[in-house]
């Protein structure tokens, strides 16, 4: 079986990030992601969810290292100073890596 290296960028946001997260990952360069909703703690707190302000999303993107570092770096710069965001990569092998 033949495997493909990419790159995992999983983004923990607020979820009114939701919507600008999905144009800002398609605009550079990943062809797809998944948007999950999510609740726990971080050094700023738990969020629950209980309510729409409160929500939490994870957001999964699989693609070349460079695209994810591209990413990353403009949900630092744009989002980190002012919104709950947590960022991590792991390494990953795909199969049809066209997909990604």
């Amino acid at each position: 079986m033949r495997k493909h290296a990419k790159t995992l960028l999983v983004i923990n946001a607020e979820g009114v990030l939701e919507k600008p997260l999905v144009r800002d990952v398609r605009e550079r360069g990943a062809q797809g992601w998944t948007v999950t909703e999510v609740h726990g703690a971080s050094l700023e707190g738990v969020r629950e969810g209980a309510w729409e302000a409160d929500r939490t999303i994870e957001m999964k993107v699989i693609c070349d290292a460079a695209v994810a570092d591209t990413i990353a770096q403009h949900v630092l710069d744009t989002y980190a100073p002012h919104y709950s965001v947590a960022l991590w990569f792991a390494d990953v092998q795909v199969l049809r890596p066209e997909r990604y």
